[in-house]
């Protein structure tokens, strides 16, 4: 069996593939192999996955990513939707609020005060026009009212350097990146952009208890199937996903990383892919952003 990761060793997908291959092969009785296929925000890696046949023997570690990219650009080599089968959420990822020290804001209500009060001289970095960084941001614009000029970066590293640097004064970036600045005081941590507290920075509340009722804007990494394979091999693998991701080692990896082990069903997996994408191309419309 083959997982193919879009993104790089190292990389969310990667790190989530290769923490539950080693028990699912143990459970299914085959080796499970982690195939890096980066490029072009994780298209490449996902069309290849699209592309092959339903057998489940080639499975996909996707990434929410996959939920904005039909929105930001022109034409995709695989339709999200109907090339897809859904297997299962593996785990649910927050990212941070963050700000520059020299900010005066403590809060969330404060952040957006101070952007209200000067609209368009505040501006925050994100790791690209369209990433889920910049999202996360433009849909707190888009609910308190608030207007931030966008910086964006070629990946989140140089957004938080420049961050760090007090080149932008905020972003809302991944908790692996910017917890160890927030941890020695070099950034300020405002919220977390899921609806319930992270286990790994429980002193931050969340955004959505901080002053902006209903914001969620969480990452997820998940497994899914070529569109057409069969309900019974969905099945089959589901259930060596599920019990891999609830063994006590990869939760505990997946916990310490920030992540919230899940492991959901196929229905339910479906429905998160409906629901963010629906809310994704509000977001991208109403912020005016131009498919490429």
């Amino acid at each position: 069996m083959l997982f193919r990761s879009p993104s790089v060793a190292g990389g969310g997908t990667d790190i989530t593939a290769r923490t539950i291959a080693p028990k699912m092969s143990e459970i299914l009785g085959q080796q499970v192999v982690v195939e890096n296929r980066a490029g072009a925000a994780m298209i490449i890696g996902s069309e290849a996955v699209a592309r092959a046949a339903p057998d489940g023997h080639t499975l996909l570690m996707g990434i929410s990513t996959m939920t904005i990219n039909p929105f930001v650009y022109k034409k995709l080599p695989y339709d999200t939707v109907r090339d897809f089968a859904p297997i299962s959420q593996i785990v649910s990822l927050p990212n941070v609020l963050v700000v520059h020290p020299s900010l005066p804001s403590k809060t969330v209500k404060d952040f957006v005060a101070l952007a209200k009060a000067r609209p368009g001289t505040l501006n925050y970095a994100s790791a690209g026009v369209g990433s889920s960084l910049h999202l996360s941001m433009e849909l707190l614009m888009l609910m308190t009212g608030m207007r931030l000029e966008h910086v964006p970066y070629k990946g989140s590293a140089p957004a938080v350097f420049d961050l760090l640097a007090g080149q932008v004064v905020a972003l809302t970036g991944t908790m692996l990146t910017v917890i160890p600045y927030v941890r020695n005081g070099r950034l300020r941590a405002l919220g977390v952009t899921s609806l319930k507290p992270s286990s790994v920075m429980p002193d931050v509340p969340t955004i959505a208890e901080a002053g902006v009722p209903g914001y969620e804007s969480v990452q997820w990494y998940g497994l899914l199937a070529p569109g057409g394979t069969p309900r019974e091999i969905i099945a089959k693998i589901h259930d060596a996903a599920s019990r891999a991701t609830q063994e006590p080692a990869a939760r505990k990896r997946f916990l310490d990383d920030g992540a919230e082990p899940l492991a959901g069903t196929p229905e339910q997996f479906a429905a998160v892919i409906r629901d963010d994408m629906a809310k994704w191309e509000k977001v991208v419309r109403a912020a005016g952003i131009k498919p490429e």
